[in-house]
């Protein structure tokens, strides 16, 4: 697994959800984070990876590693 994936999963920890049981293939959904949780994850994502990321590129049903290829493409980027 990468850094940002490792990074990413620690982030999601901050918001009720037990690192351990994530899977790459988990939805937001499946993890019960609702549309105020995705916001609130964006805005720390900003924190930890020093991006900005769109409310409608991380949905409900995104997966956990579609959310990391959005992070790694916009640290490339940065």
């Amino acid at each position: 697994m990468s850094d940002v994936y490792e990074r990413f999963v620690g982030l999601l920890g901050g918001f009720g959800v037990e690192p351990a049981e994530v899977q790459g293939t988990d939805t937001f959904s499946d993890l019960d984070l609702d549309s105020l949780a995705l916001v609130e994850i964006s805005l720390a994502l900003q924190g930890e990876f020093g991006i900005d990321v769109d409310d409608d590129e991380l949905v409900a049903d995104n997966t956990v590693d579609e959310a990391v290829k959005v992070i790694e493409s916009k640290m490339v980027a940065v």
